[in-house]
Protein backbone atom coordinates (compact mmCIF):
# COMPACT_ATOMS: atom_id res chain seq x y z
CA UNK A 1 0.00 0.00 0.00
CA UNK A 2 1.47 3.85 -1.16
CA UNK A 3 1.51 5.89 1.60
CA UNK A 4 -0.11 8.37 0.36
CA UNK A 5 -3.52 5.37 0.65
CA UNK A 6 -2.41 4.91 4.41
CA UNK A 7 -2.72 7.92 5.25
CA UNK A 8 -6.24 8.34 3.41
CA UNK A 9 -7.25 5.39 5.20
CA UNK A 10 -5.90 6.13 8.88
CA UNK A 11 -7.78 9.80 8.29
CA UNK A 12 -10.82 7.60 7.19
CA UNK A 13 -10.58 5.17 10.63
CA UNK A 14 -9.64 7.96 13.30
CA UNK A 15 -12.96 10.21 11.73
CA UNK A 16 -15.47 6.97 12.45
CA UNK A 17 -14.02 6.49 15.62
CA UNK A 18 -14.65 9.85 16.61
CA UNK A 19 -18.39 9.42 16.85
CA UNK A 20 -17.95 6.22 19.11
CA UNK A 21 -15.38 7.96 21.54
CA UNK A 22 -18.00 10.55 22.14
CA UNK A 23 -20.43 8.53 23.25
CA UNK A 24 -18.31 6.51 25.21
CA UNK A 25 -17.22 9.97 27.01
CA UNK A 26 -21.22 10.72 27.65
CA UNK A 27 -22.03 7.39 29.02
CA UNK A 28 -19.49 7.51 31.44
CA UNK A 29 -21.05 11.07 32.66
CA UNK A 30 -22.44 10.62 35.78
CA UNK A 31 -26.00 10.81 36.15
CA UNK A 32 -27.17 12.36 39.35
CA UNK A 33 -31.15 11.48 40.30
CA UNK A 34 -32.94 14.60 42.19
CA UNK A 35 -36.02 13.54 43.61
CA UNK A 36 -38.10 16.74 44.88
CA UNK A 37 -42.02 16.71 46.59
CA UNK A 38 -42.61 20.22 45.02
CA UNK A 39 -42.43 21.76 41.54
CA UNK A 40 -40.39 22.96 39.25
CA UNK A 41 -41.12 26.86 39.22
CA UNK A 42 -41.10 27.29 43.08
CA UNK A 43 -37.96 25.97 43.69
CA UNK A 44 -36.14 27.41 40.96
CA UNK A 45 -33.62 28.77 43.58
CA UNK A 46 -32.95 25.62 45.59
CA UNK A 47 -31.64 24.04 42.36
CA UNK A 48 -29.71 27.14 41.42
CA UNK A 49 -28.09 26.98 45.30
CA UNK A 50 -27.86 22.94 45.03
CA UNK A 51 -26.03 23.33 41.41
CA UNK A 52 -23.73 26.08 43.15
CA UNK A 53 -22.81 23.88 45.69
CA UNK A 54 -22.11 20.63 43.13
CA UNK A 55 -19.70 23.16 41.61
CA UNK A 56 -17.77 23.30 44.14
CA UNK A 57 -16.18 19.83 43.84
CA UNK A 58 -15.71 20.06 40.29
CA UNK A 59 -19.06 18.90 39.02
CA UNK A 60 -21.58 21.54 36.67
CA UNK A 61 -24.34 20.07 35.30
CA UNK A 62 -23.99 19.95 31.33
CA UNK A 63 -20.45 20.11 31.30
CA UNK A 64 -19.24 16.62 33.45
CA UNK A 65 -22.06 15.69 35.28
CA UNK A 66 -26.05 14.99 34.14
CA UNK A 67 -28.95 15.95 36.48
CA UNK A 68 -31.84 13.60 35.78
CA UNK A 69 -35.30 15.47 37.77
CA UNK A 70 -38.22 14.14 39.19
CA UNK A 71 -41.06 16.24 41.01
CA UNK A 72 -43.90 14.90 42.83
CA UNK A 73 -45.63 18.04 42.15
CA UNK A 74 -47.16 18.52 45.89
CA UNK A 75 -48.39 14.85 46.12
CA UNK A 76 -45.98 12.62 48.71
CA UNK A 77 -47.95 9.39 47.23
CA UNK A 78 -46.05 9.88 44.12
CA UNK A 79 -42.24 9.66 45.26
CA UNK A 80 -41.92 6.30 46.04
CA UNK A 81 -42.52 5.95 42.04
CA UNK A 82 -39.82 8.75 41.10
CA UNK A 83 -37.52 7.14 43.29
CA UNK A 84 -37.89 3.66 41.56
CA UNK A 85 -37.95 5.35 38.22
CA UNK A 86 -34.51 6.98 39.13
CA UNK A 87 -33.31 3.67 40.35
CA UNK A 88 -33.94 2.27 37.26
CA UNK A 89 -32.33 4.88 35.31
CA UNK A 90 -28.92 3.50 37.15
CA UNK A 91 -28.06 7.08 38.68
CA UNK A 92 -24.40 7.36 40.31
CA UNK A 93 -26.03 9.15 43.12
CA UNK A 94 -29.58 10.31 44.31
CA UNK A 95 -30.10 13.62 46.08
CA UNK A 96 -33.56 13.60 48.04
CA UNK A 97 -35.32 16.46 48.76
CA UNK A 98 -37.70 16.27 52.02
CA UNK A 99 -38.29 13.53 54.70
CA UNK A 100 -40.80 12.04 52.19
CA UNK A 101 -37.98 11.88 49.47
CA UNK A 102 -35.45 10.41 51.41
CA UNK A 103 -37.48 7.47 53.06
CA UNK A 104 -38.98 7.07 48.85
CA UNK A 105 -35.51 7.13 47.95
CA UNK A 106 -34.30 4.63 51.08
CA UNK A 107 -37.45 2.24 50.45
CA UNK A 108 -36.08 2.16 46.33
CA UNK A 109 -32.95 1.20 46.84
CA UNK A 110 -30.11 0.13 49.57
CA UNK A 111 -26.92 0.44 47.36
CA UNK A 112 -27.18 3.66 45.07
CA UNK A 113 -25.95 6.58 47.92
CA UNK A 114 -28.16 9.33 48.96
CA UNK A 115 -28.01 12.58 49.94
CA UNK A 116 -30.88 14.14 51.67
CA UNK A 117 -32.13 17.10 52.91
CA UNK A 118 -34.81 15.97 56.00
CA UNK A 119 -36.62 18.64 58.31
CA UNK A 120 -37.18 16.02 60.82
CA UNK A 121 -35.08 13.68 62.98
CA UNK A 122 -33.62 11.22 60.24
CA UNK A 123 -32.72 8.89 63.09
CA UNK A 124 -35.59 8.58 64.80
CA UNK A 125 -36.98 7.93 60.80
CA UNK A 126 -34.88 5.21 60.49
CA UNK A 127 -33.26 6.85 57.97
CA UNK A 128 -29.40 6.59 59.41
CA UNK A 129 -28.15 5.01 62.06
CA UNK A 130 -26.78 8.06 63.96
CA UNK A 131 -25.92 11.30 63.18
CA UNK A 132 -22.01 10.89 63.49
CA UNK A 133 -22.26 7.73 61.51
CA UNK A 134 -25.20 7.18 59.30
CA UNK A 135 -23.98 3.75 58.72
CA UNK A 136 -26.04 3.17 55.32
CA UNK A 137 -26.04 4.29 52.00
CA UNK A 138 -27.58 7.49 53.74
CA UNK A 139 -26.38 11.02 54.18
CA UNK A 140 -27.34 14.69 54.25
CA UNK A 141 -28.55 17.61 55.88
CA UNK A 142 -31.04 18.01 59.05
CA UNK A 143 -32.47 21.50 59.01
CA UNK A 144 -34.66 21.22 62.34
CA UNK A 145 -37.52 22.49 60.98
CA UNK A 146 -40.13 20.61 63.31
CA UNK A 147 -38.35 21.32 66.45
CA UNK A 148 -38.67 24.93 65.73
CA UNK A 149 -42.63 25.52 65.92
CA UNK A 150 -42.23 26.52 69.95
CA UNK A 151 -39.94 29.30 69.30
CA UNK A 152 -41.95 30.28 65.89
CA UNK A 153 -45.56 30.70 68.46
CA UNK A 154 -43.24 32.53 71.06
CA UNK A 155 -41.88 35.08 68.33
CA UNK A 156 -45.45 35.74 66.55
CA UNK A 157 -46.77 35.75 70.34
CA UNK A 158 -44.28 38.86 70.70
CA UNK A 159 -44.96 40.14 67.55
CA UNK A 160 -49.02 39.88 68.46
CA UNK A 161 -48.89 40.47 72.28
CA UNK A 162 -53.01 40.63 72.02
CA UNK A 163 -53.85 37.85 70.17
CA UNK A 164 -55.05 34.89 72.38
CA UNK A 165 -56.87 32.69 69.96
CA UNK A 166 -53.93 31.11 67.90
CA UNK A 167 -53.96 28.83 64.76
CA UNK A 168 -51.55 26.07 63.69
CA UNK A 169 -51.79 24.92 60.12
CA UNK A 170 -50.74 21.57 59.63
CA UNK A 171 -50.63 18.81 56.23
CA UNK A 172 -51.89 15.66 57.52
CA UNK A 173 -50.49 14.35 55.05
CA UNK A 174 -47.02 15.06 56.01
CA UNK A 175 -46.83 11.73 58.22
CA UNK A 176 -43.08 12.39 59.34
CA UNK A 177 -43.88 15.16 60.87
CA UNK A 178 -47.11 16.34 61.79
CA UNK A 179 -48.30 14.83 65.01
CA UNK A 180 -44.64 15.77 66.77
CA UNK A 181 -45.55 19.67 65.18
CA UNK A 182 -49.11 19.61 66.80
CA UNK A 183 -47.77 18.16 70.21
CA UNK A 184 -45.32 20.97 70.56
CA UNK A 185 -47.20 23.43 69.61
CA UNK A 186 -50.22 22.66 71.80
CA UNK A 187 -47.38 22.44 74.47
CA UNK A 188 -45.98 25.53 74.52
CA UNK A 189 -49.51 26.98 73.38
CA UNK A 190 -50.85 25.85 76.90
CA UNK A 191 -47.81 27.18 78.81
CA UNK A 192 -48.59 30.53 77.80
CA UNK A 193 -52.39 30.58 78.20
CA UNK A 194 -53.26 30.56 74.54
CA UNK A 195 -56.42 28.96 73.06
CA UNK A 196 -54.95 26.97 70.11
CA UNK A 197 -57.30 25.56 67.16
CA UNK A 198 -55.49 23.22 64.57
CA UNK A 199 -56.15 23.55 61.13
CA UNK A 200 -55.66 20.61 58.63
CA UNK A 201 -55.03 21.12 54.88
CA UNK A 202 -53.62 18.94 52.31
CA UNK A 203 -54.41 20.28 48.99
CA UNK A 204 -54.72 23.98 47.44
CA UNK A 205 -58.62 23.82 48.63
CA UNK A 206 -58.31 22.91 51.71
CA UNK A 207 -56.19 25.82 52.32
CA UNK A 208 -58.99 28.00 50.93
CA UNK A 209 -61.11 25.92 53.60
CA UNK A 210 -59.14 26.44 56.61
CA UNK A 211 -58.76 30.46 56.27
CA UNK A 212 -62.51 30.50 56.17
CA UNK A 213 -63.01 28.71 59.46
CA UNK A 214 -59.66 31.00 60.66
CA UNK A 215 -62.13 33.40 60.40
CA UNK A 216 -65.00 31.53 61.62
CA UNK A 217 -63.06 31.01 64.93
CA UNK A 218 -61.85 34.93 65.22
CA UNK A 219 -58.40 33.48 65.34
CA UNK A 220 -56.24 36.54 65.90
CA UNK A 221 -52.82 35.23 64.77
CA UNK A 222 -51.47 32.04 62.39
CA UNK A 223 -48.30 29.69 63.29
CA UNK A 224 -48.21 27.34 59.47
CA UNK A 225 -46.40 24.57 59.77
CA UNK A 226 -43.15 23.45 58.05
CA UNK A 227 -44.61 21.46 55.90
CA UNK A 228 -43.02 20.69 51.90
CA UNK A 229 -46.18 21.17 50.61
CA UNK A 230 -46.82 24.54 52.27
CA UNK A 231 -43.36 26.08 50.60
CA UNK A 232 -44.91 25.32 47.44
CA UNK A 233 -48.08 27.30 47.98
CA UNK A 234 -46.20 30.22 49.74
CA UNK A 235 -48.11 32.83 47.41
CA UNK A 236 -51.36 31.43 48.19
CA UNK A 237 -50.44 31.19 51.54
CA UNK A 238 -49.18 34.86 52.17
CA UNK A 239 -52.17 36.31 50.05
CA UNK A 240 -54.67 34.51 52.30
CA UNK A 241 -53.20 35.64 55.31
CA UNK A 242 -52.77 39.40 53.90
CA UNK A 243 -56.66 38.97 52.47
CA UNK A 244 -58.41 38.17 55.96
CA UNK A 245 -55.58 40.34 58.25
CA UNK A 246 -54.62 37.72 60.00
CA UNK A 247 -50.51 37.94 61.30
CA UNK A 248 -49.22 34.96 60.21
CA UNK A 249 -45.42 33.22 61.35
CA UNK A 250 -43.84 30.88 58.29
CA UNK A 251 -40.74 28.62 57.92
CA UNK A 252 -39.00 30.17 55.30
CA UNK A 253 -37.29 33.79 54.31
CA UNK A 254 -39.18 33.11 51.00
CA UNK A 255 -42.25 33.74 52.87
CA UNK A 256 -41.22 36.77 53.97
CA UNK A 257 -39.97 37.93 51.20
CA UNK A 258 -43.38 37.03 49.22
CA UNK A 259 -44.82 39.87 51.55
CA UNK A 260 -45.39 37.33 54.54
CA UNK A 261 -45.37 38.83 58.09
CA UNK A 262 -42.47 37.54 60.11
CA UNK A 263 -40.23 33.90 59.35
CA UNK A 264 -38.04 32.24 61.57
CA UNK A 265 -36.08 29.06 60.04
CA UNK A 266 -32.99 27.39 58.66
CA UNK A 267 -31.32 29.23 55.54
CA UNK A 268 -32.64 27.22 52.43
CA UNK A 269 -29.85 28.30 50.47
CA UNK A 270 -27.38 27.40 52.89
CA UNK A 271 -28.69 23.74 53.30
CA UNK A 272 -29.66 23.33 49.47
CA UNK A 273 -26.14 24.23 48.78
CA UNK A 274 -24.62 22.01 51.94
CA UNK A 275 -26.99 19.22 49.65
CA UNK A 276 -24.93 19.82 46.19
CA UNK A 277 -21.53 19.64 48.24
CA UNK A 278 -22.30 16.20 50.19
CA UNK A 279 -23.61 15.17 46.22
CA UNK A 280 -20.40 15.80 44.83
CA UNK A 281 -17.94 14.52 47.06
CA UNK A 282 -20.00 11.49 47.35
CA UNK A 283 -19.32 11.83 43.73
CA UNK A 284 -15.74 11.67 44.10
CA UNK A 285 -15.77 8.97 46.21
CA UNK A 286 -16.56 9.46 49.83
CA UNK A 287 -18.98 6.71 51.15
CA UNK A 288 -22.36 7.66 53.16
CA UNK A 289 -21.88 6.16 56.07
CA UNK A 290 -19.06 7.94 57.00
CA UNK A 291 -20.00 11.62 55.98
CA UNK A 292 -21.42 12.71 59.37
CA UNK A 293 -25.59 14.33 58.75
CA UNK A 294 -25.21 18.00 58.81
CA UNK A 295 -27.25 20.07 61.09
CA UNK A 296 -27.26 24.06 60.77
CA UNK A 297 -25.68 26.48 63.33
CA UNK A 298 -27.72 29.09 62.47
CA UNK A 299 -31.57 30.29 61.73
CA UNK A 300 -32.64 33.59 59.95
CA UNK A 301 -35.58 35.77 61.66
CA UNK A 302 -36.99 37.68 59.17
CA UNK A 303 -39.29 40.55 59.51
CA UNK A 304 -41.77 42.52 57.21
CA UNK A 305 -42.29 46.19 58.39
CA UNK A 306 -44.83 46.72 54.92
CA UNK A 307 -46.99 44.18 56.26
CA UNK A 308 -46.46 44.84 59.89
CA UNK A 309 -47.66 48.37 59.30
CA UNK A 310 -50.70 46.87 56.73
CA UNK A 311 -51.79 44.60 59.72
CA UNK A 312 -51.45 47.64 61.86
CA UNK A 313 -48.62 46.10 64.60
CA UNK A 314 -45.98 47.66 65.98
CA UNK A 315 -42.62 45.62 65.95
CA UNK A 316 -41.06 45.46 69.36
CA UNK A 317 -37.57 46.70 69.65
CA UNK A 318 -36.14 43.59 71.02
CA UNK A 319 -37.60 41.85 68.12
CA UNK A 320 -36.17 44.18 65.30
CA UNK A 321 -32.59 44.38 67.21
CA UNK A 322 -32.45 40.28 66.42
CA UNK A 323 -33.79 40.01 63.31
CA UNK A 324 -31.54 38.98 60.29
CA UNK A 325 -33.12 41.25 58.19
CA UNK A 326 -35.92 43.55 57.81
CA UNK A 327 -38.07 44.56 54.78
CA UNK A 328 -39.34 48.01 54.31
Amino acid sequence: MERRDFLRNFAIGVAALRPLAAHAQQKTMPVIGWLHFGSPAPFADQVADFQRGLSETGYVEGQNAMIEYRWAEGRYDRLPALAADLVGRKVAVMAAVSSPAALAAKGATSTIPIAFMSGTDPVGDGLVASLARPGGNLTGVSFLFVELHPKRLELLSELVPQAKVIALLVNPNFSTGTEQIIRDVQEAARLKGLQLHVLKAGTEAEIDAAFATLVQLHVEALLVGSDPFFDSRRDQLVALASRHAIPAIYPWRASAVAGGLISYGTSLTTVSRQLGIYTGTILNGAKPAELPVQQPAKFELVINLKTAKALGLTVPPTLLAGADEVIE
